[in-house]
């Protein structure tokens, strides 16, 4: 079957889950308990509505912006997510690629398979890296300083998962790690990576931190797990941008969903920091949605290890192409030619 046969998203990830292991299935698609911020996260953008707008001229249609000061060709990135070699041999180094090829960037997550440095040398200048601030602040300094020294163009601190959410799926059936699969970022082999990783991790965590990560590097810092205006004026305040998020669904069942509060926090922060969205994102019109409602750019996390399973970085790279020529239609549809013209008068609902 030819990727071309896949008419969107849902058919690839329908495929994706035909091969991929139920063990990684568990870990991939799980959320907390009942799973109802999972489902939420893509019922919220079949609540809004569009309201196109008629009798102008879309014979062009510009997807082009700038994150960070990286222009990409489209406002659709890839999210850290961890542990791509269980969906490819290729692990983050073909979503890295991928997203580069199509003029995006990729967040590498700290739980990856492939290095740092690997990846930097698979898509120089368009990659991001997650960060979590372990109890050993030195282990989390050699991690900063090796993604700056290879190129990361920011620093995406994960804030809202000091604690792993209880994953009932997850525990029920529980994730197994080939043992050719490194975690360089984490090192060692472990037979639990999960609950070795949860150990690793700084539960006093606070505003005040933001001071000694900022001495160690001078990346963009964006907050990623931020569902709250308050949390986002914070944010802007501390010199961060933001990531709306609740981290999939995976973290606290029955949270808001980020795009039912982007517009909130969109007008709290008022243009001071860049917005970035994920969560739910399966088709170009919740990418219009989002970017009307005050998002500079939507990421994938599921959809794109969904790609990367069904075809590798060609599969990631579809997955994108998918996303980019739906959010061009819809654009077009409501008499749309560009990124700037989206604004909340193009949404209804809430």
């Amino acid at each position: 079957m030819s990727l071309q046969d896949f008419l969107n998203l849902a058919e690839l990830e329908d495929a994706a889950r035909a091969q991929l292991a139920a063990t990684t299935l568990s870990y991939y698609d799980g959320g907390a308990n009942d799973e109802l911020t999972v489902r939420a996260n893509k019922a919220s953008y079949a609540r809004l509505s569009l309201l196109p707008r008629v009798m102008v001229d879309i014979s062009k249609i510009d997807l082009g912006t700038t994150l960070l000061g990286t222009p990409l060709k489209l406002p659709i990135g890839i999210a850290p997510s961890a542990m791509h070699g269980l969906a490819h041999p290729d692990a983050e180094c073909a979503t890295a690629r991928a997203a580069a090829t199509m003029g995006s960037l990729m967040t590498l997550s700290t739980l990856s398979n492939s290095t740092i440095e690997a990846v930097s040398e698979a898509a120089p200048g368009r990659w991001w890296f997650q960060l979590y601030l372990y109890r050993d602040r030195e282990v989390s300094r050699a991690l900063v300083q090796r993604a700056e020294a290879t190129g990361a163009g920011a620093l995406v601190l994960t804030v809202d998962a000091a604690y792993l959410g209880r994953r009932e799926r997850l525990k029920r059936l529980p994730m197994v790690v080939p043992d050719i699969l490194a975690l360089p970022n984490i090192g060692g082999a472990h037979s639990n990576p999960l609950e070795y990783f949860v150990s690793l991790l700084d539960t006093t965590l606070s505003w005040t931190d933001l001071a000694w990560l900022r001495g160690l590097t001078d990346l963009p810092i964006i907050l990623k797990g931020i569902l709250t205006p308050e949390d986002a004026v914070l944010a802007a305040e501390h010199g961060c941008h933001v990531w709306v998020s609740n981290h999939g669904g995976r973290q606290l069942d029955t949270a808001v969903t980020a795009i039912e509060m982007l517009p909130e926090i969109s007008a709290a922060v008022k243009g001071r920091c860049e917005l970035y969205l994920d969560g739910g994102v399966t088709r170009g019109t919740d990418v219009l949605k989002a970017l009307a409602l005050g998002a500079d750019a939507v990421f994938l996390g599921r959809a794109a290890l969904w790609g990367l399973a069904v075809a590798g970085e060609a599969g990631v790279a579809y997955t994108l192409k998918l996303l980019e020529d739906e959010l061009r239609l819809a654009m077009a549809l409501c008499g749309k030619t560009s990124l700037p013209e989206l604004g909340p008068e193009l949404v209804r609902g809430f």
